[in-house]
């Protein structure tokens, strides 16, 4: 039942109104999304469905998603970078779910989703009232119902807060990133986080086609844990294989080789040589062909068990030549390779630029969206918005009266000006 009545007076509260949009681009137009999550893995997984067309509303607290906080460099709104780029192109409305009036306007907008997405502390929503297997697979049959938690909900270690590097330090990764010599090191994106809501985004999709074909919705469990065992090969099917411990090389590759970043004096290079042909290609463009005859390399075996004596031969070979000019004769040549560019010169590439994976316009300055699809159009990025800034409207829209909203208001229901998170917002899991 997608309409409410207000106690007391009967006046229908339209749900559904919530969602009142005019997208028609994007595979997920018409989508009515719920994004009760906060920090990375769930914000991204909800701005990925916006991308495609869907309809987000994001629910925060009114203290605010701690990731506005994180700057510099922070927008024009006081907003972080790191949060905009998380949060674009939803609605926005925030609302103290403590409140009893709080958890009334989120019933409302429960009853009218067709996916929701939260990262909650574990037993939060059962707290309020809206645990999913007990309440709403029941009220809700339809619904869609993306969970992401830390290590899960149950087991020796369910229900503990999840943390993007204590997860790449509980999951093997930072094992097997760093040199040999050197401590174990944390990939320097939050990748675990990032993969994890590249999961979410599959399962939500993968129940809402098995929604299609049974009406019914269920719950898409998605774990930090899951997502970085998930990302170990070769590690762990070569640990599986041998049960060798593997080791950290840095930016060597544990069995192929050559494959790794040489130094030159306009930077790293990095070069690929996965197979005998591309090893002897690019020895020939190092001036060296006679190498690929050599019984020591002629072979990935030889070259990887010769692999000091291989790579003081090529180092300061690859170090005389200018990075571009290299990279344009190593391409040529079929052998895989590239300056190592920093952050700046990646987004500003030709290429990237070619494919609108960087937009800078008036309107909109970010990323662009990575999935492309044939036929079907994505929306347009629009820019991430104020906390709250939806609010009145949103509340309008669903039948709220100007009076009614100035009281929730007024009783800090629907919060004030965007502050500093303090431990009021505790009951949801950090996920940085």
């Amino acid at each position: 039942m997608s309409v409410l009545s207000r106690s007391g007076d009967g006046v229908p509260i339209d749900g559904r109104a919530a969602w009142s949009s005019s997208n028609t681009k994007g595979v997920l137009a018409g989508l009515r999304v719920l994004d009760l999550s906060r920090v990375l893995a769930g914000p991204l997984t909800t701005q990925m469905l916006a991308d495609h067309g869907a309809d987000v509303l994001k629910v925060e607290a009114p203290e605010g998603d701690e990731t506005r906080m994180w700057g510099p460099p922070f927008d024009d709104d006081g907003s972080s970078a790191y949060y905009a780029g998380l949060n674009h192109s939803k609605d926005n409305i925030t609302l103290d779910l403590r409140a009893e009036a709080g958890r009334a306007i989120l019933a409302h907008l429960l009853d009218a989703a067709d996916v929701v997405v939260e990262n909650f502390k574990a037993g939060t929503m059962a707290k309020w009232g809206f645990d999913y297997e007990t309440v709403l697979a029941a009220s809700r049959p339809d619904l869609v119902y993306c969970r992401i938690t830390g290590f899960g909900v149950d087991g020796p270690m369910g229900g503990l807060p999840g943390y993007d590097a204590v997860l790449q330090s509980y999951g093997g990764l930072m094992s097997v990133n760093g040199y040999p010599d050197g401590n174990p090191l944390r990939v320097g994106v939050p990748i675990v986080d990032i993969v994890a809501a590249n999961m979410a985004f599959s399962g939500t999709l993968l129940a809402l086609l098995d929604r299609m074909r049974t009406g019914l919705g269920q719950l898409v469990d998605i774990a930090l844990l899951d997502a970085v065992v998930s990302i170990l090969h070769p590690h762990s099917a070569n640990w599986i294989v041998s049960e060798a411990i593997p080791r950290r090389t840095g930016d060597l590759h544990p069995t192929v080789v050559p494959y790794q970043v040489f130094p030159t004096a306009e930077g790293g290079f990095f070069v690929s040589a996965a197979n005998d042909r591309q090893f002897a290609r690019l020895v020939s463009v190092l001036g060296i062909p006679e190498l690929s005859e050599d019984p020591k390399f002629m072979s990935n075996g030889g070259r990887n068990e010769n692999r000091d004596a291989l790579i003081g031969l090529l180092t300061p070979l690859i170090a005389q030549w200018p990075r571009d000019k290299l990279a344009a004769k190593l391409t040529a040549a079929g052998v895989p390779s590239s300056p190592v560019n920093n952050v700046e010169q990646a987004l500003t590439s030709p290429q990237v630029l070619h494919r609108e994976l960087f937009i800078d316009r008036e309107e909109y300055r970010g990323l662009g969206v990575p999935i492309s699809l044939s036929r079907s159009t994505t929306r347009a990025p629009e820019r991430a918005v104020a906390a709250g800034a939806d609010t009145d409207r949103i509340l309008r829209l669903m039948g709220y009266r100007e009076g009614e909203i100035d009281v929730l208001r007024s009783e800090g229901t629907l919060g004030g000006c965007l502050v500093e998170s303090t431990g009021a917002a505790t009951d949801m899991d950090l996920q940085p």
